[in-house]
């Protein structure tokens, strides 16, 4: 199910990416490559700046909302409330004998 989302979130990602490079900027931006006449003709010319900042409006809230998603699906089902230090602190017993390994008895360092 997962990668099901994950799969939808890229496409949400490239269609968002698409649709924002289309947007006329102060450059002309690639609506005029792909046609920017047909589009005028068809929508008029303020119809498909209105169009495009709605599909961009949508595609950013899709986004968004796919990737908390995804986010809560990956996050751990169990969170271990114990720190590390605690958990190697309960594995020696108190009272343990915590003597010198063997052999470092006969090191005799002397000053």
């Amino acid at each position: 199910m997962q990668g099901f989302f994950i799969g939808i979130h890229t496409l949400v990602s490239v269609l968002l990416i698409i649709v924002i490079l289309m947007q006329a900027s102060q450059g002309g931006g690639l609506s005029g490559t792909f046609g920017s006449t047909a589009t005028s003709a068809i929508m008029g010319g303020r119809g498909a700046a209105t169009f495009l900042s709605k599909m961009t409006a949508w595609l950013a809230g899709i986004f968004m909302v796919l990737a908390l998603l995804i986010s809560f699906m990956s996050a751990p089902t169990q969170i271990d409330q114990e720190s590390l230090l605690k958990k190697q602190a309960e594995t020696v017993a108190p009272g343990a004998d915590l003597s010198l390994p063997l052999g470092t008895e006969e090191l005799n360092i002397e000053n």
